[in-house]
């Protein structure tokens, strides 16, 4: 008989950090932590089950940064003082005990804010009202706000935040890195994104002017953090632009890659619905294979679909680093011990994220 072999299931090492495996769980938000923004019991037992399944690497849900116009929802954690952070040390401690990794996603959420306990009014870089409706499974309801165009001291403030988030996520929690949210629609792909960005400043007009926020904010947070992994997670596609892309095609490729590169990020991770399909009609390669050609000394994720362990395996030989699951884990927490035994997979139900999004008591019993 054969031996079963994956790529997903070699080591791998991050910026000095030892993986045992190229998966990681992806970021997905839950909206259980406390009204004050604290990470619960729940959250912990329920991250401590992937790293107990084998997963490499977890990167934690979107975190709020600071106590100002950054908070995305409500019961969303938060690492905007100590206590907030002080409170994700038994996360930290329950995954590191089964030899599992895991890094803080910082997060701003901008104009796509829809429960701030901080703040009535949204931020973002012009006063453009997102596309679609607040999400109702994250406790939202009707169109979002208009926000208010952010003056250079909102955005002083926004890198200030994401900075000092970094720092307490480190040296209080005890993560073994960060991963900046720069995707999905919110507040800093809201300044690289055309039609939500229509400033004349420094930080408006060009594609690669319109990526510096992200630019500063990764300077920033080096400079609180020091040698620690550190990367951004990019993506086309919105959670209320499903189908986004970007206007300038590859140029716009190059340029985001290419600065992120320029910068100095341990890693990409990028999104796609698809993660293995073409990023535009007019090229064949994948977003995962420009961020390679353009970005070659970064360590990529790839997130999107990539359950299917052939289809992890193609994406893995055409560029990407490692392979981040998102609805795949939350069905089989133990997708790790799972491949590496031939065990079948279970499916994804849909309940799991249903009506709302927070962790459910099955899944605390898996």
């Amino acid at each position: 008989m054969t031996a079963f072999k994956t790529r997903t299931l070699t080591q791998i090492d991050i910026a000095g950090l030892a993986l045992p495996n190229r998966l990681a769980v992806a970021p997905m938000t839950r909206v259980s932590a406390s009204e004050t923004g604290d990470a619960t019991a729940a959250m912990a037992h329920y991250y401590e089950r992937f790293a107990k399944g084998g997963f490499g690497l977890v990167i934690t849900e979107g975190l709020y940064t600071d106590q100002q116009y950054s908070q995305g929802y409500r019961y969303q954690p938060g690492m905007t003082d100590e206590q907030q952070a002080s409170t994700w040390r038994p996360v930290v401690e329950r995954i590191h005990a089964h030899q599992g990794a895991v890094f803080a996603q910082l997060m701003h959420a901008g104009a796509l804010s829809q429960g701030n306990r901080f703040k009535r009014e949204t931020a973002a870089p012009s006063a453009v009202r997102p596309k679609g409706e607040q999400m109702p499974f994250y406790h939202g309801d009707g169109r979002y706000a208009e926000p208010k165009s952010m003056t250079d001291e909102d955005i002083a403030d926004a890198i200030t935040g994401f900075a000092n988030a970094a720092k307490r996520a480190m040296q209080v929690a005890g993560f073994d890195g960060i991963e900046i949210h720069g995707a999905n629609g919110y507040l800093l792909d809201q300044f690289l994104t055309d039609y939500s960005n229509q400033r004349s400043d420094r930080w408006g007009g060009s594609t690669e002017r319109r990526v510096q926020l992200t630019l500063e904010v990764v300077k920033a947070v080096r400079a609180k953090v020091g040698d620690v992994p550190l990367g951004v997670r990019i993506s086309q596609g919105k959670v209320n632009d499903f189908g986004h892309k970007w206007a300038g095609g590859e140029r716009d490729a190059e340029a985001i890659f290419g600065s992120l590169r320029d910068v100095g990020v341990d890693f990409i991770h990028v999104t796609e619905h698809e993660a293995w399909q073409p990023a535009f009609s007019s090229s064949t390669a994948s977003l995962v294979q420009l961020a390679r050609r353009y970005a070659p000394g970064a360590l990529l994720i790839a997130n999107g679909g990539l359950q299917d362990v052939q289809r992890a395996d193609s994406v893995l030989d055409k560029g990407a680093d490692m392979v981040a699951l998102g609805k795949a884990a939350l069905a089989n927490p133990d997708y790790p011990r799972r491949l590496a035994s031939q065990k079948a997979l279970a499916p994804f139900d849909p309940a799991i994220l249903g009506p709302i999004a927070n962790i459910k008591d099955t899944e605390l019993a898996l």
